[in-house]
């Protein structure tokens, strides 16, 4: 067979069956068919033939086409050694055919030569960064923090400690009532009795906090806060409203002491607070670990991408840009959208994300191709128990993740990507960068 090209990636070949072999497999189908076809007033297996070739020779006909069309494609396509990309599109064709055969014309793509370039001409930066004593201590004041005890300002603490002053301060937990009205008029939302919240969070506007800080329980304040133009209630913002507000408690937070009761409420069993900070330690290296890790490897593909030019077929982007429409009405669906299966979603808007995975998907595939970078079975293993590591009983998640191929296949694909931005950088003009713990977890 002769193969045509198109353009980059398409081709077309022609492919023909023996009309006599469509005819032979159309009768034996037809004939398996009339051995449980059951039809009003005969009894099954009685049914005329003329009557089974009358009802179903189209369908079964479409069907027989389709299997033998298909089949010699592929050996077609095979013989020719042709790495097809996405389903061919059949067209009937009738011109310089012979009367003896059916013959269709098959438009294709296939996947494209993939030239990796000498890495070592480009630069990339890597990430690093370490878990210190500041990590740790900071990790110890979030989890007190989530086991404060709020006690109301003028009041002592069950263990004689007591706070200075009555007035709200950041970090108490305040009880306010409050109206607001624009220009005289109550508007939705604008009114609470006994809301709470911790001063200087963030949860309220800024003016708000202003506004209550200084006060005493049962003091009251009247103030103007202009909501922002971005505001998520529609009606009200950009417009300014007046507000009345009573503070009706304050109470200031008692944070737990860092001693054998803590530890204990957080997995030690001994209470010894020195392993406590060590479980902290490697909790936070793991976590280290997969941000370096996810940073690095993004780099990476965001280098292979540029570096390495590749035509993309379009079957492919389409059906990458079909799963990510997919997986976007699951996530709108599980987020409570109603009709999420209706929302339109128009493919322009996914077409640059999934040519980027086509692209990137080729080039890993050919770099792995090359350079033998598939994940070893010691690599996924020793991948798997580390995630494992932080449950209470490792083995089961190891075991979960054995029992099932496609558990196991995902794992598999997150060790082969490591491989890659490992090889990638043992090839480019590699530069490190250290990052402070803060700045890579996105506190600064």
């Amino acid at each position: 067979m002769t193969v045509e090209t198109l353009d980059k990636l398409q081709r077309r070949v022609t492919v023909t069956v023996p009309k006599a072999a469509v005819q032979t497999e159309i009768n034996a189908r037809l004939k398996n068919l009339s051995r449980t076809l059951r039809l009003p007033g005969f009894r099954p297996g009685k049914v005329p033939m003329s009557m089974v070739a009358q009802r179903y020779a189209p369908s079964v006909e479409l069907e027989v086409l389709q299997d033998k069309i298909g089949n010699a494609f592929y050996e077609v396509a095979s013989n020719a050694r042709l790495r097809v990309a996405g389903m061919p599109q059949f067209t009937p064709k009738s011109e310089g055919v012979a009367e003896d055969v059916v013959a269709f014309d098959a438009v294709f793509e296939v996947y494209p030569d993939v030239q990796i370039p000498d890495l070592s001409a480009h630069s990339i930066e890597r990430v690093t960064a370490e878990v210190d004593d500041a990590a740790i201590d900071k990790t110890i004041e979030v989890l007190r923090k989530q086991r404060v005890t709020f006690i109301e300002r003028g009041q002592a603490a069950p263990d004689g400690q007591t706070s200075e002053g009555l007035e709200v301060q950041d970090g108490d937990r305040v009880t306010v009532d409050f109206e607001g009205r624009i220009d005289g008029t109550a508007f939705e939302g604008g009114k609470a009795e006994g809301f709470s919240f911790v001063q200087g969070e963030g949860r309220m506007l800024p003016e708000f906090e202003a506004a209550t800080k200084g006060l005493q329980a049962g003091q009251s304040k009247i103030f103007e806060l202009h909501f922002p133009e971005d505001y998520q209630g529609r009606a009200v913002a950009g417009k300014t409203a007046q507000f009345t507000l009573k503070v009706t408690k304050v109470e200031w937070p008692l944070l737990p002491p860092v001693d054998a009761d803590f530890a204990k409420a957080l997995g030690v069993a001994d209470g010894d607070v020195q392993r406590l900070r060590e479980d902290i330690r490697s909790n936070l290296q793991r976590e280290v670990k997969a941000r370096l890790t996810q940073r690095n490897k993004l780099a990476v593909m965001d280098l292979l991408q540029k570096a390495v030019p590749v035509d993309l077929p379009t079957a492919l982007v389409d059906n990458e840009i079909k799963d990510l429409i997919a997986g976007a009405r699951q996530d709108l669906a599980e987020r409570g959208m109603k009709d999420a299966d209706k929302a339109p979603l128009p493919p322009e808007l996914f077409r640059e994300q999934a040519e980027r995975r086509v692209r990137l998907g080729l080039i890993v595939a050919e770099l792995v191709k090359q350079h033998d970078l598939q994940a070893k079975p010691e690599q996924v293993r020793s991948y798997v128990e580390e995630l494992a590591a932080s449950y209470e009983q490792p083995e089961e998640l190891v075991r979960w993740y054995y029992a099932d191929p496609q558990r196991l296949s995902q794992a598999e694909a997150i060790v082969m990507e490591n491989n890659v931005t490992d090889f990638v950088f043992s090839q480019a003009q590699t530069t490190d960068k250290v990052l402070s713990f803060d700045e890579l977890m996105g506190r600064n």
